[in-house]
């Protein structure tokens, strides 16, 4: 009996049995695509299988992990490469996807063995002109221009190399799918090939992903699903700094960044993350700027809040955020005028955070709420003094998480002024001088703005 062909969504993944103009899954319009399914060989009912063992038998010691230098990289992914394992990595155009693989793929090349590099977008020649400029040539480092799925496979077995690049995975095709590079079928095809290869021959490989508008991986979901690791590279236009962000880890944890900055000589490491997103003042004080310790997975940075109140001209007041939540910052407006009588409601109000970076963490409110406070009353905040704390409706400030990592974070920079949620006082040392705990909103902004 001949297979019908099945319609696949390329934005979700979701399938129906015709086409459609809108697909019933995610609701999107023109984005259903026919794919041909494989004829199964009746041969396979009666073929061979390997036989199950007890877990606790396959139980084997910790392989060491591939560990690449680059300290940013290592430390999203828990501590190097796992051998064997799949991790796609999706950012926007000339985010740096490329220049960070060709780093991580030039370093291990001179310290682990032979990696190949599999450009399914660029020539060989086009990746030596960007190799030569990143000072990332080396012998043990070979680049195939190939995009079907067969010869890249065939070229892993044959020269079996530690780690493989495959830029992009959206540029893959396979003859045994009827249908062009890119589409839902032929991405599921390549990335099922390429994830049995690693398995079977211990290859780590790492898959470039294209992004759609709304930022998010381009082709079927179960992409995501079929992978080890889930990374995204993500930065602003207009400011140098990247932040390697992961998704997905099944060796590791999902709760770290990485921070690079780019430059004429590819991605470099950033040492001091806090520098990037603190506002260069000095020592002079201005209104409407406020220092919050934020946590960006384990790792503690101080960013600059900054906001701008004015009188409206005419008919609805603005409210414009720049890396803030908008529903939060509009929750601290509103506390701020009913719980302290701030008439803030007939006022244009703008906050940004410093530097490009996006929070979206609950103890960003109190910086919120302080530099709307201070702009509004045209009083300066101290340079020395940070603040930290998420803010109810009712007007209390409660506790945050990982407080003592904050604190030391403040105290390296020299903040001799932390202002606290009183929730948090156990878990501080007690008499430690420079700490102001809080219970209320009225009495943080009594504190910061006397």
């Amino acid at each position: 009996m001949k297979a019908k062909n099945v319609f696949y969504c390329r934005e979700c993944g979701a399938s129906a049995p015709r086409w459609l103009g809108r697909c019933p899954a995610c609701g999107l319009w023109n984005t259903l695509e026919e794919v041909v399914p494989r004829v199964e060989s009746s041969r396979t009912a009666g073929a061979a299988f390997e036989a199950p063992v007890p877990l606790f038998d396959a139980a084997c010691a910790d392989e060491p992990r591939l560990v690449t230098g680059i300290g940013e990289f290592d430390r999203v992914l828990g501590g190097g490469l796992v051998q064997g394992s799949v991790v796609l990595l999706g950012g926007d155009p000339g985010i740096g996807k490329s220049t960070l693989l060709l780093a991580v793929s030039h370093r291990l090349s001179c310290q682990a063995g032979p990696v190949l590099y599999v450009t399914g977008e660029e020539s060989v020649r086009q990746v030596h002109l960007r190799a030569s400029r990143l000072g990332a040539l080396d012998g043990r480092l070979l680049v195939l221009a190939e995009t079907e799925v067969a010869r890249v496979g065939a070229c892993l077995e044959n020269e079996a190399p530690v780690l493989a690049v495959i830029d992009s995975v959206q540029t893959m095709a396979s003859e045994d799918v009827a249908s062009p590079a890119g589409s839902v079928s032929q991405v599921r095809e390549a990335a099922i090939r390429l994830g049995k290869l690693a398995k079977a021959k211990n290859i780590t490989i790492l898959l470039v992903g294209h992004v759609t508008k709304e930022g998010t991986l381009a082709g079927p979901k179960t992409l995501e699903h079929m992978v080890d690791t889930v990374l995204y590279l993500e930065g602003e236009r207009y400011h140098t700094h990247r932040i390697l962000r992961v998704a997905k880890n099944r060796f590791g944890s999902t709760n770290d960044i990485g921070i690079f900055q780019m430059g004429a000589e590819g991605l470099s490491e950033v040492t001091n993350p806090s520098a990037l997103f603190l506002s260069p003042h000095g020592a002079q004080e201005v209104a409407g700027a406020v220092v919050v310790p934020v946590l960006e997975g384990s790792r503690p940075l101080l960013v600059e809040i900054q906001a701008l109140v004015s009188p409206g001209g005419f008919g609805t007041p603005r409210r414009v955020n720049t890396g803030v939540d908008y529903s939060r910052m509009v929750m601290v407006m509103a506390v701020l005028e009913k719980r302290l009588g701030l008439g803030l409601s007939g006022m244009d109000a703008y906050v940004s955070a410093v530097g490009g970076v996006h929070l979206d963490e609950p103890p960003v409110d109190l910086g919120m709420a302080v530099a709307l406070a201070s702009s509004f009353r045209e009083a300066c905040v101290s340079r020395t003094l940070a603040v930290m704390g998420e803010i109810g409706l009712t007007g209390e400030v409660r506790a945050v998480t990982g407080i003592r990592q904050r604190v030391i974070e403040a105290r390296r920079l020299g903040f001799d002024t932390l202002v606290l949620p009183d929730a948090n006082r156990p878990e501080l040392v007690p008499g430690e001088p420079g700490v102001v705990f809080v219970a209320t909103l009225a009495q943080a902004i009594e504190a910061v703005l006397p």
